[in-house]
């Protein structure tokens, strides 16, 4: 359940991203910037910081 979520808010943030690139500005191309480079090193490192707030929210692992 918890890599749902992960997976499902990564790909929220990323169309955020890109839509408000094309709507506001071209500075939110680094939110999507931040959240590929959060993908990589947790993929790398087994560690998201997503977790503690999914742990805090008391989501089953």
């Amino acid at each position: 359940m918890r890599e749902r979520i992960v997976r499902a808010v990564a790909g929220s943030f990323m169309l955020t991203s890109i839509l408000l690139t094309y709507f506001v500005s071209n500075n939110w191309l680094w939110l999507g910037v931040f959240v590929g480079v959060n993908l990589l090193q947790s993929s790398l490192t087994k560690w998201c910081p997503l977790n503690y707030i999914l742990d805090a929210c008391g989501v089953e692992k």
